[in-house]
This record gives C-alpha cells, sequence and structure tokens, in this order.
C-alpha cells in the first residue's frame, strides 16, 4: 500500500496523527456528499498550509471558455466546469488573541480523524499548543443530512488545557472563491445580496453566464458545558463575504461549543426570489430539531442504504473497508432523487474531469444503481440521456453528419459536448456504444421493456445513423473500417480499426434494427410514433445492414486474437513486468510521444468488449485474449481493474482476481496512481461493487434468469450481499464450500446456480 496511514477498519476511514504533507489526500478521502451538495474535508478553522478548498452544489456549472492552442472545426467553444461553491463550513478561532493554524502551531498531538461510513458523519480532534503557548482540545464533527438535503451542520469544540482563555468563534460565509482548475481566471460568481437576522446569514449569488442563482446561508447557536448561551453577534460584511463574531472567557477545563448549520438552496429547486425566504425555514427546522436529533436522522438513512447496498466480507479488514468505502462515495454522490443529476467522475470530491457525466455512468454506474436501488433509479439515468437526444445530434452535426445521426459528448453537463482535447472529443466514439449497451443492459436485467419504445428507440437509432456514417468502405479489405478513433486505451490516438469500437458499432446497428421489428410488432402506436419523427427509410436501413454486416476486425491468425487496432503488432511488446517500477506511472513518467508509440494500455480495451458481450464468446477465447492483453496493461485508468477482476474470476485465476479487486477498491485509500489529493475516482468506485457482485459471486443474466457461479478468495472466510432483481430482494452468502441463497418476500424465484437450476422460495433459505 502506498497510503499507509489510513488505519485498516471495516466501518471508517481513521487517519492518526497530524501530517501537513498528507492534507489534501485526507480532504479528499473524506469528503462529504449527500447527492444534492458535497465537500471535501476541509478544516473549518483557518489553515495556512497546502489546502484544496472545495465544496460544490449539483446541477451548478459554469462554461469556462475552451483554452487551446489553435482551434479546430467541432471544437466545443466551452469546458463545462463543476464550480467550486461559496465556502459556509468557515469558523475563525482565535485564543487570546492568537489565530489557531494547525500550520502554525507549536505542536499538534493526539490528532484523530474519522470519517464515518456506517453513519454519514466526519469527527476530528486533536490537542494543539498556539505560539502563545496556550494549549486546546479541540473536537468537531460534521454531516452533510440525507433527510433534508439543503442543510449540513457542524460542532466545534475548544477546551483550554493549561489555563483560562478567552475563545473568539468567527463563523462566515465566503463568496470570494474560485476554481483551481479555471482556464482564463474568469469569474465565476457574482454577488447579488448579503443579509443577516438574529444569527444567521445569506449571500444569494449568480453563476456568470448559465445565470444559476444561489443562496449560501448559515445559522450559528453557543453552548458553555452544553448549556445554550443567547449572544449577539459582531458583524463584517464584506464585497463578497459575511463574518459574525463571538467571544468568551472560558475557564480551564471547560467547553466552549459552536453550533453552524449552513448549506445551500438554488433556483434549480425554488423561485429565485424566494430562496432567503426558504433557507430561513429550512434553518429554523433544522434549528428546532437540533444537532443530535439531525444526527440520529442521519444515522437512520444511511442504515436503511446499508441494508440493501452493504456487501460484507469475512476475514479480511482492507477488503471490507475498501469495498464499503466505494459503497458509501457511490450514495454520497448520486441517490436517484433528481433525474436532472448524475454522476460525475470525481463526485463532489474535486474538480479534475469538469463535466458531470462520461461513458462512466452506462458503463460502470448503471449495474450498481439497478441492483441496490428501485430500477426507477436507473431508468432515470437512461431518460436523462434521452434529454440530451437532440444535443448529441447538434454535437455529430457540428463535426459534418446529418440525419439525425447522434453523437453523445464525451463529457457533457447539459447535452452538449465541452470536452476539448481533440483525441478524446473527436476521436473517442465508443462512448455512443456505451450508451445503447446500458438500455441493453437495463431490459435484460430488469425485464422492463417500457423504455424502449417510449423513448430509448430513438437513441438507439440516432446511434445507428452515427455508426453507419462513420463507418467508411475499403477497396483493399473488401470491408467496412472505421478510422482515426482513440479506444478505451486512452493511450493509443487517432488510430485505424480499434477492435472495440468496431465491434460495438456493429451490434449498436444490430441491436437498433432488434428493436426497430420488435416495436413495430408488439407496440404500433410507438412505432409509427417514432417513425413519423426520425423518417428512417428501408434505403437507410439497408445502409445500416451493409455496414454491420461487413465490419471489419483486426486479427492475428498466428496468435488467434483479435488485434486491439490494426497496427498492434508494429509495436515493440515489452510487458509491464520488464518496466522498471521507477518509470510508473508511465503518465507521469513519460513524454506523451513515448507513451503512443508504447504497447502499454491505460485500462481494458479490447477486454472491455469482452466483459460487454461475454457470451459472443468462449472461455477459451476470453483466455486467450486476457493471457495476450493483461501483460501489457498499466491500469492507469481507475476504470480497469474491475474488468481484469471479473474476467479473472470467471477464468478462476482467483490470486489474479483478488490482486485486482484490492487494487480497484483501495485505488484511492492507497493512492495506486499517486494522484488522490486531486479527488476520487468515484465512477469506477462501482466497478469494485461489480467485481464481487459479477466476478467473485459470478451473477449474470442468462436466458432471462438470474444466474450465479460463486467462488471465494482465499483470503477470505465469507462474503454477501443483495440484489434487487425484479422487485425482489435476494441476499446471496458465499462461504468456503457453500453458499446460502435467501429471497425476502414476494413470489418463487428460479436462479442458475453454476448452471443448475434452483428455485428460491420467499422468505427461506437455500443451501447450494
Amino acid at each position: 500500500m502506498n497510503n499507509i496511514y489510513i488505519q485498516p477498519n471495516p466501518w471508517s476511514i481513521i487517519e492518526e496523527g497530524f501530517d501537513a504533507t498528507r492534507v489534501k489526500s485526507s480532504e479528499s478521502l473524506m469528503s462529504l456528499g449527500n447527492g444534492a451538495m458535497g465537500q471535501r474535508a476541509n478544516f473549518e478553522e483557518h489553515y495556512s498550509g497546502a489546502t484544496f478548498q472545495g465544496s460544490y452544489v449539483a446541477g451548478v456549472y459554469y462554461p469556462d471558455k475552451t483554452r487551446v492552442g489553435w482551434w479546430k472545426n467541432g471544437y466545443p467553444e466551452y469546458f463545462a466546469k463543476v464550480l467550486n461553491a461559496p465556502n459556509w463550513i468557515g469558523i475563525n478561532v482565535h485564543v487570546n488573541g492568537e489565530q489557531l493554524d494547525l500550520a502554525e502551531c507549536k505542536s499538534v498531538e493526539d490528532f484523530r480523524r474519522e470519517l464515518n461510513m456506517k453513519e454519514g458523519w466526519l469527527s476530528r480532534s486533536f490537542t494543539a499548543t498556539l505560539k502563545n503557548d496556550i494549549t486546546v482540545k479541540v473536537n468537531t464533527k460534521r454531516f452533510l443530512s440525507l433527510n433534508i438535503d439543503e442543510i449540513g451542520a457542524i460542532e466545534y469544540s475548544i477546551t483550554p488545557v493549561n489555563s483560562d482563555a478567552r475563545i473568539d468563534y468567527s463563523p462566515y460565509l465566503d463568496n470570494g472563491i474560485t476554481n483551481e482548475d479555471s482556464n482564463w481566471d474568469d469569474k465565476f460568481w457574482d454577488v447579488l445580496s448579503i443579509d443577516f437576522e438574529d444569527n444567521q446569514a445569506f449571500i444569494v449569488s449568480r453563476t456568470m453566464k448559465t445565470d444559476f442563482y444561489v443562496c449560501t446561508y448559515m445559522k450559528t447557536e453557543l453552548a458553555l458545558n452544553n448549556k445554550p448561551i443567547e449572544a449577539k453577534p459582531d458583524v463584517d460584511a464584506f464585497k463578497d463575504m459575511i463574518s459574525f463574531s463571538y467571544n468568551q472567557e472560558v475557564a480551564k477545563g471547560d467547553t466552549f461549543t459552536i453550533t453552524k448549520y449552513g448549506g445551500y438552496n438554488s433556483d434549480r429547486n425554488h423561485d429565485r426570489n424566494q430562496l432567503v425566504d426558504v433557507a430561513k425555514k429550512t434553518l429554523g427546522h433544522v434549528s428546532d430539531l437540533g444537532f443530535n436529533a439531525l444526527l440520529e436522522q442521519q444515522k437512520q438513512a444511511w442504515a436503511n442504504i446499508w441494508n440493501m447496498s452493504d456487501i460484507t466480507i469475512e476475514g479480511d479488514v482492507e477488503a471490507q473497508q475498501g469495498i464499503r468505502f466505494n459503497i458509501f462515495q457511490l450514495n454520497q454522490t448520486y441517490l436517484g432523487k433528481d433525474a436532472r443529476l448524475n454522476i460525475g467522475p470525481k463526485g463532489f470530491t474535486g474538480e479534475k474531469y469538469g463535466g458531470s457525466t462520461y461513458w462512466d455512468t452506462e458503463a460502470y454506474c448503471i449495474p450498481f444503481y439497478m441492483a441496490t436501488k428501485d430500477q426507477s433509479v436507473a431508468k432515470s439515468l437512461l431518460e436523462y440521456r434521452y434529454e440530451h437526444l437532440d444535443k448529441a445530434i447538434e454535437n455529430a452535426e457540428k463535426l459534418g453528419f446529418t440525419n439525425g445521426a447522434a453523437l453523445y459528448p464525451m463529457v457533457t453537463m447539459n447535452g452538449e459536448e465541452c470536452h476539448n482535447e481533440w483525441e478524446i472529443t473527436f476521436e473517442e466514439i465508443h462512448r455512443n456504444g456505451a450508451i445503447a449497451f446500458a438500455i441493453f443492459n437495463y431490459h435484460r436485467y430488469t425485464g422492463d421493456y417500457s423504455y424502449i419504445p417510449e423513448k430509448g428507440l430513438e437513441v438507439l437509432i440516432g446511434i445507428a445513423r452515427f455508426w453507419q456514417q462513420r463507418a467508411n468502405f475499403s477497396t483493399a479489405k473488401n470491408k467496412y473500417v472505421i478510422l482515426g478513433v482513440t479506444g478505451p486505451n486512452e493511450y493509443e490516438n487517432n488510430i485505424n480499426n480499434n477492435w472495440y469500437t468496431n465491434y460495438i458499432a456493429k451490434w449498436c446497428i444490430d441491436y437498433a434494427m432488434q428493436n426497430i421489428d420488435k416495436v413495430k410488432s408488439e407496440y404500433a402506436s410507438d412505432y409509427n410514433r417514432v417513425m413519423s419523427k426520425v423518417n428512417l427509410t428501408e434505403d437507410e436501413l439497408s445502409k445500416w445492414k451493409a455496414v454491420a454486416g461487413n465490419m471489419y476486425f483486426p486479427f492475428d491468425e498466428e496468435r488467434n486474437i483479435y488485434l486491439q487496432q490494426d497496427g498492434f503488432l508494429d509495436k515493440e511488446l515489452i510487458t509491464v513486468s520488464d518496466l522498471p517500477k521507477s518509470e510508473r506511472p508511465i503518465n507521469q513518467k513519460w513524454s506523451w510521444d513515448r507513451i503512443l508509440r508504447s504497447p502499454y494500455i491505460k485500462q481494458a480495451d479490447t477486454l472491455q468488449g469482452f466483459y460487454f458481450f461475454e457470451d459472443h464468446f468462449t472461455d477459451e477465447e476470453l483466455e486467450r485474449h486476457f493471457d495476450f492483453y493483461e501483460p501489457f496493461t498499466v491500469h492507469e485508468s481507475s476504470l480497469s481493474p474491475c474488468v481484469h477482476s471479473i474476467q479473472a474470476a470467471k477464468l478462476g485465476r482467483m490470486d489474479q482476481a483478488y490482486e485486482f479487486y484490492l487494487r480497484t477498491s483501495r485505488l484511492d485509500l492507497d493512492d495506486y496512481n499517486h494522484e488522490v489529493e486531486e479527488g476520487l475516482h468515484i465512477t469506477s468506485m462501482a466497478g469494485t461493487w461489480m467485481s464481487i457482485v459479477e466476478g467473485f459471486g459470478g451473477m449474470r443474466i442468462i436466458n432471462d434468469t438470474l444466474s450465479f457461479e460463486p467462488k471465494i478468495p482465499e483470503q477470505w472466510e465469507a462474503y454477501s450481499f443483495k440484489v434487487n432483481f425484479r422487485n425482489q430482494i435476494l441476499r446471496v452468502n458465499a462461504c468456503k464450500g457453500h453458499t446460502h441463497f435467501e429471497l425476502e418476500g414476494g413470489h418463487d424465484l428460479d436462479i442458475l446456480v453454476n448452471g443448475k437450476p434452483i428455485t428460491i422460495t420467499a422468505n427461506s433459505l437455500v443451501t447450494v
């Protein structure tokens, strides 16, 4: 492990001992979110050391002007940014006039920070000696409410240890914030008003260009030795900041506490002229509840989430901690309450990657949400893409495509492409395939076909049109080819005939045609409505069939494998095992030129296709391709290890499967790629869930039946998980030598276990 300071614990992420060099990493690892807003684990008090301040409001963004060395036709005009939102958590602290700043203290002892994943809160405690020799003990706890998702709460307590002291608390709201990743140092926020009333303060601001109105607010309460204190603050209001000041003479050993409620609301959910009034009602409600009652609600809300989504592992605390960390962060990022939202690669933990939606959602996240939530949550993610279909058609038109061809964006906030690296924006077109595959995967798992005739068929037609136009006929090969692409392996740009891209293009066209026929025969009114809208002709369908029926796939006869792309065997095929460790990760040590000429694979590419379309290939074919490509894979994408873990488990290579599982589950906890301070890899965390459920559990849908082939790593005694399959909850508990299946309620469920049919009776336990 690289990040060994995180203590092994099944339910918590614990840091012990203060080390300034790991502050930014811990800010990422202990981030908080509730689906509507989130924040990095920044200190409440002032900190002058290296820090990455970050608070975020879901759905609020800024279209930062693209910064490129030269312009090309079709370039996106903007690179949309998840905005660093006004800071509401801040509490400046002075002790006898000396500011509490852990970067400047004479000593910091007994430092402990804990992110409690079971109950959804973050705590911190330490004893610090300030420059004026006053020693204080500090205890803090904060959380973002799941029940009232426009509110967070902080309890901050100071106890003088070696003498009486005057404690000054200065809670504030700060709108004078910026993004670290701003392209042009634009001003993102415009303050419209600053107001206060009693112990409450409000800043209403709007985003430049996108014109979102956001109210940031706070309310403070004080207590001495747990007894409330009535106090009127001194108020300092500036151009973009408001601060309250309270002071109290505190005897040695007594505890002075400030409770701060705060958060955001926006005109995404409220009338922009009523934001302050709404904030006052929210603050009044949570103040009446009190911190402890609000915390109890938080614990219950998380208990409900864990009841369905928890995965237990016996005998391996690091593996257990890893999977719960992944599940926790996924639920902090997206709960399915707002269909306008999606799952950003960094969630609420950092600014990198800008946009809120990548192909990661369809390829990796939907299986997790289908199985651990009501199926309506996954359906909302599909509908999100339908709502962006017109924009996808516009994106394709900008690149020269016609007739309703749709190219979904690589990165987006509103359906418009906002990624500005040409080799990704123009060439990583395989993303279209993941969106079509998600429609297939949703129907396969849930049995719910309704989305396809209602909305999905239009998406599939737009995608098929794109693939037909993007392919061109090669006279030399007598096949259709797809040139100038980047596959999932982003360490090869502008290559020809990426196998994964070609394969999923063919599949998308075939799948679209299958569903046109099905909707025509079974949903006549939907068929007529869609056909009148898209103007699909028999002549066009014949062009689709020609492309899908004669697609070129690069193949090496000697090795009997599909080639990742036409020129792969022209590379110097030196395996990863022969790379010096000092040169890893190559994306931080090598020039881009050197990377592009190397055989090294950033993430599963050909194997990604074998994962999606496993039933198209034999186990022997999978084994050949796994054995050839895995030795060249450096796994410098967070999306890579999970696919390899699933496939290694299928091949019975449990040591490899376990190694890849640890890498995906502890990617951030152990900082494998030396970048955790930038934020967490949220979307790949769903792949961690898949590596257990689909990898070790062997869960598949075979002939419309739920199937399992359970395996267990040698390091584990047992593991268990639940899945919601077609509105029935099935619990799977795998032990060495046998597996228990238990069905919660409903009606009998027929499943396959190691290929054999088993019937699980409602509310009964079956052991295989």
